[in-house]
């Protein structure tokens, strides 16, 4: 029983886990185990990596994967989605006509209400005046009333339902235009599937876990703060903006994120030998064995059969597909091993691969490794197949490459192909170009813009990584846009500083000391702070290591008021007024228009010196600042000041300091004012 005729078992998404570039999905299927073990799980993505599938049975211990591999097959396009999807917009557009219909007429009959107006019956000519009765008046003015108003809130439930109709409208239209764009416009599609072979007693009923790689997955973090003025701690939401053209739509999947690199290197380095004296010969490459006695006579009998008719396109030429070759002769047996049949300088030229040295002469009686074309070339379906004669080997055993040992991706040459060819192995494409269209198309994901002040994980991830288990499943279409998942919350530390520097700018800026007391690293992203409920601004937040501090600005503070002035005093001191005295006295107020107390921190500046002679005496009560574990150091010289305001109180802060300049130090001209 082959993969085509094994039972099919449905598989659905599961959990796919995002890295930095690429995601990790599993697939469960269930079903019963047929005698000869052999079953077909479908829904794989056509972008899947071959290499990365692996599989599992889930809590059957009497039931285990002998082998896993992938295999392509056609079958029906499926449309059913699509079309429930238009016939659903169509529907719902006939509903928002109907409801809009109903309201148009229900405003139609409120117009003709209003113009009720009582008329008087025409006077003859000869006809006295008459008295128009009053009680009639106010009964049609009352009827006119209680019409209106039963009408009105009829027009008032048909405007409600219209507008639902509308919304219910514009998301059916929106779920069809992102419905993914990995479709085919052909009625065929090759799809691919997971051919596994389950070794066990009897056929019980199992469930398989499919794990496989794809590509065209990537997730940037973002952030959302919410905090109440004077709390000492606030609610941090982690969010994920995710983009994903795997060619599957991840519906009501439990989603991950990582910071890891999909595709990082695992092999370990190899340090080779250094030998001084004679050389010898390396090893030879492992699992490279010699060329089987017969080769050349593998295709003697499609030989013999003389040269193919010309049936006008039946057989197609090597560049359209040739027939099978025909069975091996009899007693030629497969090797229980991989083996390496290929003309080494054919194949280094066509994988560009490395060549090695010393390899292992081959068997005895074994043909020789590079066998020569026999003397009477078979004929060939066409002249296009005749290749320029290549220049002999060099002499000595073939040296094979990585690409020649990957016995996965070789293919063995047909029958068409030249005398020194046929019937040996050499690397292939490895993928079909649908597959290798399907790929690409993934990959270009990785070129999206991203959104404000995000960062791509590998860049602020710095020297760690980490994994981030998503709340709930969400749905994320293969449409290669940014689609927002809620992650989870984290607690954090967090108090209001007010900082001003007024020699730079009289202003006072509001900041978030943020602190990361978890276990949880917090990458660099934007961050909407919301206080008491409001929305404040989208700030970015740096990297915040697990125990890490730091500081997010949300700008200036309008009702704290700062203003400063300096003045400048030269003169000269010492015993012959050698000695230049520049004294510089800083003058700064504050003003707290708020309703309530807050702590400002003025910073000022002091100059420094190298040289041992120029002094500077500093006359003030500020202080000098300390580094606070995880912010931003501060600059030599910097002076802080620390002021309680009241709700609605003012401060007056006073300092300054001295530089005293010896003689031959002096500048002579200029500008020495700050």
């Amino acid at each position: 029983m082959t993969g085509g005729t094994a039972p099919r078992w449905a598989s659905t998404l599961d959990s796919v886990v995002v890295y930095a570039q690429g995601a990790l999905c599993r697939r469960l299927a269930r079903g019963t185990v047929p005698a000869d073990g052999r079953v077909r799980v479908t829904g794989l993505p056509r972008s899947l990596d071959a290499d990365s599938l692996r599989a599992r049975v889930v809590g059957a211990s009497e039931v285990r994967v002998t082998e896993a591999r992938v295999e392509v097959e056609a079958e029906p396009v499926g449309t059913e989605r699509a079309d429930a999807l238009l016939r659903e917009v169509k529907r719902l557009h006939d509903d928002c006509e109907a409801v809009r219909a109903r309201r148009d007429r229900q405003q139609g009959l409120i117009d003709e209400v209003a113009a009720l107006r009582p008329v008087p019956p025409a006077r003859k000519r000869d006809d006295p005046h008459r008295r128009t009765p009053v009680d009639a008046w106010l009964e049609l003015s009352a009827f006119v009333d209680d019409r209106l108003t039963g009408l009105h809130g009829r027009l008032r439930e048909l405007e409600e339902e219209l507008r639902r109709a509308e919304h219910e409208l514009t998301v059916a239209e929106d779920r069809l235009d992102r419905a993914s764009t990995d479709t085919t416009s052909t009625p065929v599609e090759r799809s691919l599937g997971a051919v596994l072979t389950l070794d066990g007693t009897g056929e019980v009923e199992v469930e398989v876990e499919v794990e496989y790689g794809v590509p065209g997955a990537v997730w940037v973090p973002a952030y959302r703060l919410t905090h109440r003025q004077g709390d000492r701690e606030a609610s941090l939401l982690l969010r994920a903006s995710v983009a994903q053209r795997t060619g599957e739509d991840w519906t009501g999947v439990r989603i991950a994120l990582a910071t890891a690199d999909l595709r990082r290197r695992t092999d370990l380095p190899r340090l080779r030998s250094v030998r001084i004296g004679r050389s010898q010969p390396a090893p030879a490459a492992s699992g490279w064995r010699g060329h089987p006695a017969g080769l050349t006579d593998l295709f003697a009998g499609y030989d013999a059969a003389g040269p193919r008719p010309d049936t006008g396109g039946g057989y197609a030429s090597r560049a359209g597909g040739a027939p099978p070759p025909p069975p091996a002769p009899a007693g030629y047996g497969a090797p229980t091993e991989p083996q390496f049949y290929g003309d080494a300088s054919v194949t280094r030229e066509r994988s560009g691969a490395r060549p090695r040295t010393g390899a292992r002469p081959a068997a005895p009686g074994a043909a020789p490794a590079f066998a020569a074309a026999p003397a009477a070339a078979p004929p060939v379906a066409s002249a296009a197949l005749a290749e320029p004669a290549r220049p002999a080997p060099p002499p000595g055993p073939p040296r094979p490459g990585g690409a020649e040992l990957d016995y996965s991706a070789l293919v063995l040459s047909g029958p068409d192909e030249p005398g020194g060819r046929r019937g040996r192995l050499f690397p292939g494409s490895g993928t079909d170009p649908v597959t290798a269209e399907y790929r690409r198309r993934a990959q270009t994901v990785a070129a999206l813009p991203l959104p404000g002040y995000a960062v791509r994980p590998r860049e602020s991830a710095g020297s760690f990584d980490h994994r981030f288990d998503a709340a709930a499943p969400a749905d994320i279409p293969s449409d290669g846009t940014w689609h927002t998942v809620t992650v989870g919350g984290i607690p954090v530390g967090l108090r209001t500083e007010y900082i001003c520097v007024p020699s730079v700018e009289q202003t006072v800026y509001t900041t978030l000391v943020l602190s990361n007391a978890t276990g949880q690293a917090l990458l660099a992203g934007p961050v909407e702070v919301t206080l008491d409920e409001e929305f404040l601004l989208t700030a970015a937040l740096p990297t915040l290591a697990p125990g890490g501090v730091s500081r997010v600005g949300l700008g200036p503070a309008e009702a704290i008021g700062v203003t400063r002035r300096v003045n400048l005093h030269e003169s000269t001191a010492g015993l012959r007024n050698n000695v230049t005295v520049l004294e510089h006295r800083v003058h700064v107020e504050l003003a707290n228009r708020l309703p309530e107390p807050v702590s400002v921190e003025v910073r000022e500046r002091v100059p420094v010196t190298s040289d041992a002679d120029v002094r500077i005496e500093e006359r003030a009560g500020w202080t000098v600042p300390g580094d606070d574990p995880g912010l931003r150091p501060h600059a030599p010289g910097t002076r802080l000041w620390r002021v309680e305001l009241p709700a609605g109180g003012t401060a007056v802060l006073d300092g300054g300091y001295d530089i005293r300049i010896p003689a031959g130090k002096a500048l002579t001209g200029g500008n020495r004012r700050s």
